[in-house]
C-alpha cells in the first residue's frame, strides 16, 4: 500500500475444498521478508482487517488494504435472504429456487418468506396479506408534496420523494427522534415493513397520474397485492365497477416476484450502506430507490426497449450486431455483473411475454428480440464473453404490452425490490457484525503544500471553473435590476 506496484505479496496453497476452522492462507510479503498466517472463514473469506498486519518498513504505514473499485470482491455482510451462483445461472430467496417461487407462489407470500425467513401457513398469510393492504392509502401530507411536483417530472421522483416523506410523518420510527434502540421493538419495525409495503404501490399509482392529471382510485383492500396496483391506477377510467382481469394481475404479480430481492446489488447496498448509519427505514427506502433510478441499475430495460426500436426490424440485426462490435452500437440487456450464464429470470418472463402476448395481443418487436437473442447466442463474439440474456431483455416488452409507458418501468421494478430492501434493512438491525459503513481510499493527492494568500496567486493551481451561462429567463431578471 506503499504505491510501489514491484513489490509483491507471495500468495500460497489456496484450499479448494470447504475450508475448516484451521485452514489459513499464508502470505509473504517480499519487502520485508515477514510471513503472515490469515484464517479462511466460513464462506471461503477471509477478514480485511486481517491485512492490516501486513506492513512495510515505514513505520507510518497502517498496513495492506484492498484497492476494490465497485466492490467486485468485497463481501460486506453475511446474509440469509438470498443466493446467486452466477456461473450457474441460479438465483433462490431463502433457499427456494426462483423458478419454483414464480410458479407456485405469490407476491405477498414471497414478501412474507423475505420478511420472516420461511414460508407462511393460510392464516399467517391471510394476516399478513390483511395488514398489508390496510396501509395501501397515502397520507395528505404526502399526497400534497406530491402535487408539488411538475407533471412532467419522471415518476421514479415521486417515488424517492415521498419514500422520504413518510419518514417525516413518523416521528415514533425515527431513531433520530425516537432513539437508536426504537427499531429493538418487534412490534414497532414489522410495522414499518407493513407500511412501507402498501404505501409503495400507492406512491406509484400517484407516480402513475402525476402526468395524467388524475387522482388514483382509492384502494381496494379486497383486492390482490397486484389487482389492487392495477385498479388504483386504472379505476377511474374504467368505471367504479372496474376490476382488473385476472390474467393480466397475474402476470404482473410473477414479475414483481422476479424483481422482489438480488442480494448486494447497487441499490441494496445503499440501503444498508444508509441504515447502517442509524437512519430511518423510510430514509432508506428513499435512497435505495434513488440509487435504483440510475439508468446503469434499474433503468437498464428501457434502455432495451429503446435498442429494439431503433433496429426497427428483422433485417436490420446482423448490422446492428456488427455496430456492437466495431463499438458503435451498444447492446443492452445482455451480460451481467454476477451471472455469466442465462439470468433465470429472463427464461421466466420469456414465458410470461408469450402469455401476456396472448392476452393482450403480440408486440412486432418480440420478432426483433427473438432474432437478436438467437443471432447474438451463435457467435461467438458474444458467447465467448458470456454475454446472455438478462431479466431487462423481455421484461420491457412485458411492461409494454401491458400499457405501461417506459419512464414507468423502474417504478414496477421498484414497487417489489421494496420488500427485498426492507428484508436487508431488518436483517442488519439484528447482525451482530453490523458496523457504520465507512470505507478506506487510497489517497494519491499531495502530501502537504503552503497556503498562498490570495494577493500573491499569479494564476489558479486548478482548472478554471467553466462559464455557465445565464438563462433567458435570468437574463430577463437581470435587465430589470440594471433598469433605471
Amino acid at each position: 500500500d506503499n504505491g510501489n506496484l514491484h513489490q509483491c505479496v507471495d500468495v500460497q496453497a489456496v484450499p479448494t475444498r470447504a475450508p475448516s476452522e484451521t485452514d489459513t492462507i499464508r502470505l509473504e510479503d517480499t519487502r520485508t521478508g515477514k510471513k503472515y498466517s490469515i484464517p479462511i472463514l466460513k464462506g471461503n473469506v477471509i477478514r480485511a482487517v486481517d491485512l492490516k498486519q501486513v506492513k512495510g518498513h515505514d513505520k507510518e504505514d497502517a498496513g495492506l488494504k484492498t484497492y476494490d473499485p465497485g466492490y467486485v470482491n468485497t463481501a460486506p455482510v453475511r446474509s440469509t435472504i438470498s443466493f446467486i451462483d452466477g456461473d450457474k445461472g441460479i438465483l433462490r430467496y431463502r433457499g427456494i429456487p426462483i423458478e419454483v417461487l414464480a410458479e407456485k407462489s405469490t407476491f405477498m407470500e414471497v414478501t412474507y418468506l423475505l420478511a420472516f425467513g420461511g414460508l407462511p401457513t393460510i392464516g399467517e398469510l391471510a394476516q399478513w396479506e390483511a395488514t398489508v393492504m390496510r396501509h395501501t392509502s397515502l397520507p395528505l401530507p404526502v399526497t400534497n408534496a406530491i402535487n408539488q411536483l411538475p407533471m412532467d417530472v419522471h415518476p421514479m421522483v415521486v417515488m424517492v420523494t415521498g419514500m422520504a416523506m413518510l419518514g417525516g410523518l413518523h416521528p415514533e420510527a425515527n431513531p433520530a427522534i425516537a432513539g437508536q434502540g426504537v427499531y429493538k421493538d418487534r412490534v414497532l419495525r414489522t410495522k414499518q415493513v407493513v407500511r412501507a409495503l402498501g404505501k409503495a404501490t400507492a406512491l406509484a399509482a400517484a407516480a402513475y397520474h402525476r402526468s395524467t392529471g388524475r387522482t388514483p382510485a382509492p384502494p381496494r383492500r379486497n383486492l390482490s397485492y397486484a389487482e389492487n396496483f392495477l385498479y388504483m391506477i386504472d379505476a377511474h377510467s374504467g368505471g367504479w365497477d372496474y376490476r382488473p382481469d385476472k390474467r393480466i394481475a397475474q402476470a404482473l404479480d410473477v414479475m414483481m416476484i422476479l424483481h422482489a430481492e438480488h442480494e448486494m446489488n447497487c441499490s441494496t447496498a445503499a440501503a444498508r450502506h444508509i441504515a447502517s448509519g442509524g437512519a430511518d427505514v423510510y430514509t432508506c427506502l428513499s435512497a435505495a430507490i434513488g440509487a435504483l433510478y440510475g439508468p446503469l441499475h434499474g433503468g437498464a430495460n428501457e434502455a432495451v426497449l429503446r435498442m429494439l426500436e431503433r433496429i426497427g426490424s428483422l433485417d436490420q440485426v446482423p448490422a446492428f450486431l456488427e455496430g456492437v462490435k466495431l463499438r458503435k452500437e451498444k447492446l443492452f440487456g445482455f451480460g451481467h455483473r454476477v451471472y455469466k450464464n442465462f439470468d433465470p429470470r429472463a427464461k421466466i418472463i420469456r414465458g410470461l411475454a408469450d402469455e401476456v402476448f396472448s392476452i393482450v395481443g403480440k408486440d412486432p418487436l418480440i420478432d426483433v428480440a427473438v432474432a437478436l437473442e438467437s443471432a447474438a447466442l451463435s457467435d461467438d463474439y458474444f458467447v465467448s464473453r458470456k454475454l446472455y440474456p438478462n431479466v431487462d431483455f423481455y421484461s420491457g416488452l412485458v411492461y409494454r404490452a401491458l400499457g405501461f409507458p417506459p419512464q414507468f418501468f423502474t417504478v414496477l421494478f421498484a414497487v417489489p425490490r421494496v420488500a427485498g430492501y426492507l428484508a436487508h434493512w431488518s436483517e442488519s438491525l439484528d447482525d451482530p457484525d453490523t458496523r457504520i459503513i465507512r470505507p478506506q481510499q487510497v489517497y494519491e493527492g499531495p502530501m502537504l503544500q503552503p497556503y498562498v494568500p490570495i494577493q500573491q496567486r499569479d494564476k489558479a493551481d486548478a482548472p478554471s471553473m467553466p462559464a455557465i451561462e445565464p438563462s433567458n429567463a435570468s437574463r430577463r431578471l437581470l435587465t430589470g435590476f440594471s433598469a433605471p
